[in-house]
């Protein structure tokens, strides 16, 4: 059993903190009684519910111990494969836990296509064929629906096929993530019925209407801010600084309307990639970016622990409350007034193991 109690830690209850208070953990759950096992002194530091990374690409133990070591204690993995690559990285103790897309549907002559995909079960042109895959992927333990949105005409996902795997997905349960990184393909994105829309785009915003649909239709976005500054240099669109402030705008606008807005960062180590992200330190960089986009501090925090928690059906944590995981993160300073202080890490602990 492992049981410890926190004491003189100010706790972020996803809106303020609160005066030094205890929490006490037992058998990897936060206690409503008092624990019995080592007392640790926090002395005065900030503790915030283990951060959920909306957005990454786990390959290896590295890469999911570095989320790990930089307070991130999930992952949500956004496309991997083979099936018993992410069989292999879950369940283990005292680091980030993980959940996945598996392999995503992707379209014939797209970019993933071209560079990023190479599994020939991942190209969908069939809708015909769409209940079976979507059955296929959830046979081999897919969380959630991936799907491929590339500009209209781009070789991606036809728009009959990807609203055909939105409905197979949704008859099982199952969420969908759809990519989408250019205005026209967050309309496909939508117009296939995706629950969450991720990365966003660069250059011109993404459209009014759009961001009116994902309000009241009840999406959810994941802009990946910093996968797209990173491509808006290496592509220059339309000036690096001018294609990262569409971007910009493009989120300014979902918080506006009062779309959820989830901190997801692209993290991976792909080869093929248009830009490696560093898993776990991208994320405290991510929540940076959404500030300045026109999130408070306290939102930024509420977009990487209670709201992906809730929109990717994570009851058990998101918040440092009795009976969740004891997914914890101690940091040295108060980022609802500086939200660099995420960054300033302390100590981990996952499911109530501390990271070593």
């Amino acid at each position: 059993m492992n049981a410890f109690a926190l004491v003189n830690a100010r706790v972020f209850d996803g809106w303020r903190l609160t005066a030094p208070t205890t929490v006490n953990v037992e058998n990897g759950l936060i206690a409503s009684g008092a624990a019995r096992g080592e007392r640790i002194d926090a002395r005065g530091a900030v503790l915030l519910p283990g951060l959920i990374d909306s957005h990454v690409h786990v390959r290896d133990a590295r890469s999911r111990d570095a989320l790990a070591r930089h307070g991130v204690t999930t992952g949500l993995d956004m496309a991997s494969w083979p099936p018993d690559l992410i069989a292999s990285l879950r369940g283990a103790t005292g680091t980030a836990d993980l959940r996945s897309a598996g392999l995503p549907a992707i379209g014939p002559e797209g970019l993933h296509a071209r560079m990023l995909v190479k599994d020939p079960e991942a190209v969908v042109t069939d809708a015909r064929k769409a209940e079976g895959w979507v059955a296929d992927r959830i046979a081999e333990g897919s969380d959630y629906v991936k799907i491929v949105m590339e500009e209209p005409g781009g070789g991606g996902l036809e728009a009959g096929v990807a609203k055909a795997i939105v409905d197979a997905a949704h008859a099982r349960g199952r969420r969908v993530v759809a990519h989408a990184a250019s205005a026209g393909a967050y309309t496909m994105a939508l117009d296939s019925g995706a629950d969450v829309i991720t990365h966003c785009p660069i250059g011109a915003p993404a459209d009014p209407a759009d961001v009116t649909r994902m309000r009241t239709e009840g999406r959810v976005a994941v802009p990946t801010l910093i996968m797209m500054k990173a491509v808006a240099h290496l592509i220059g669109a339309g000036g690096a600084a001018d294609g990262f402030a569409g971007s910009m705008a493009t989120v300014a606008a979902l918080h506006a309307a009062g779309v959820p807005v989830l901190a997801g960062t692209d993290a991976n180590a792909e080869p093929g990639a248009p830009f490696q992200v560093e898993h776990g330190a991208s994320l405290h960089q991510e929540l940076r970016l959404l500030v300045e986009a026109g999130l408070s501090p306290a939102e930024a925090l509420r977009a990487a622990t209670s709201l992906p928690a809730r929109h990717f059906s994570l009851g058990d944590r998101g918040g440092i409350e009795p009976g969740r995981r004891a997914d914890l993160l101690l940091v040295d300073g108060d980022p609802l007034t500086d939200i660099t202080a995420t960054g300033h890490v302390l100590r981990v602990w996952c499911a109530g193991v501390e990271h070593a």
